[in-house]
């Protein structure tokens, strides 16, 4: 019996031993997708750039201001003599409305209401209306021209917004109400 055994452990030894068998490589991506991606998103974004700057160009009553974030506005209301710009934490009380590029109206001041929106921390404001709220004083109204990367982008706002929109927006605040951090390093 021992010697049973012993042959067994033997066999299954001498069976456990052999080489190991090569696994199949495994499939790199080389990441084309993500190449085609970017590629084409730049070419959405050069064709909107430049609809935009031909409105820009053929609306001679106004001065468009390029902004650091990639969109463009001119001031329907300014005044120098205002407060401070809102900072991170201030809680903002604004209106707004959307349009396309050709002047309809997506959703009207009246449709959206007065919205109340605390600085860079909320995010019920797309994008490029959330960086355009830090840009004006109290009491203050410009249009901006956003393109879709900075709106709703490729997703649209599953309403009324579609893919790749870029929009007009004119923005007014109402009134900023200073958080305690921003008022100790502002004085």
């Amino acid at each position: 019996m021992k010697k049973y055994i012993l042959i067994i452990g033997i066999l299954s030894f001498l069976v456990s031993c052999s080489e190991p068998e090569p696994r199949k490589p495994v499939t790199s991506k080389t990441g084309t997708f993500f190449k085609e991606s970017v590629k084409r998103n730049k070419l959405i974004l050069e064709k909107e750039e430049n609809y935009i700057q031909q409105l820009i160009k053929a609306d001679s009553l106004n001065n468009y201001i390029p902004s650091k974030d990639g969109f463009w506005y001119t001031y329907g209301t300014k005044d120098s003599l205002s407060s401070n710009k809102p900072v991170e934490d201030d809680l903002v009380t604004l209106t707004y409305n959307i349009k396309s590029l050709n002047n309809q109206n997506i959703y009207s001041f009246d449709a959206i209401g007065t919205v109340t929106y605390k600085v860079d921390k909320q995010e019920n404001l797309f994008f490029g209306l959330r960086k355009a709220v830090k840009l004006l004083h109290k009491g203050e109204e410009a249009t901006f021209y956003f393109p879709s990367s900075l709106a709703y982008g490729y997703i649209g706002d599953h309403k009324r917004i579609g893919v790749n929109i870029p929009l007009k927006s004119t923005l007014k605040i109402i009134d900023i109400e200073k958080s305690n951090d921003s008022i100790t390093t502002n004085n």
